[in-house]
């Protein structure tokens, strides 16, 4: 495989991140006008980042997140499961009607009332990201002593 070869497969690649990113804005924007969801001021806010987090774990650019991607998803979080409890999270999601999350069922579960497992673990996951961007109090204070 030469260099042209290889910016065109790139090019292909970031053709079909765009083309996913505008499907996932059109089911965004079914969300943004469902009267059931559309109550919620930060819904657009949410959307958006339902669909970054959604995109960085379809790994197969399929438009849905299958066994491996979730299996990825929950390392990179920390919290590493079994194949059985993998499972188990994705039958939670889909009801049972499928082996892969789509991205409905993924925002769908992070709005819904209900608490499933994986919601718990991205929202935990997100509140812990919030607590190390601000900074807590003032810097501690430095004396000479404390230098190398």
């Amino acid at each position: 495989m030469d260099s042209r070869d290889k910016a065109r497969g790139g090019k292909a690649f970031g053709q079909l991140k765009a083309k996913q990113e505008e499907e996932l804005d059109a089911l965004n924007k079914v969300f943004m006008d469902d009267a059931k969801y559309n109550t919620d001021e930060d819904l657009e806010e949410k959307l958006q980042l339902f669909k970054k987090k959604f995109m960085d774990f379809d790994l197969n650019d399929n438009g849905d997140i299958d066994m491996m991607g979730l299996k990825r998803m929950l390392e990179k979080l920390g919290a590493p499961k079994t194949h059985l409890e993998l499972k188990k999270m994705i039958t939670e999601v889909t009801g049972g009607a499928s082996d892969t999350i789509s991205y409905q069922d993924f925002v769908r579960m992070m709005l819904g009332k209900r608490s499933a497992i994986l919601k718990i673990i991205l929202m935990y996951e997100e509140k812990a990201r919030e607590q190390d961007e601000k900074p807590a109090g003032p810097p501690p204070k430095k004396v000479i002593s404390d230098l190398p």
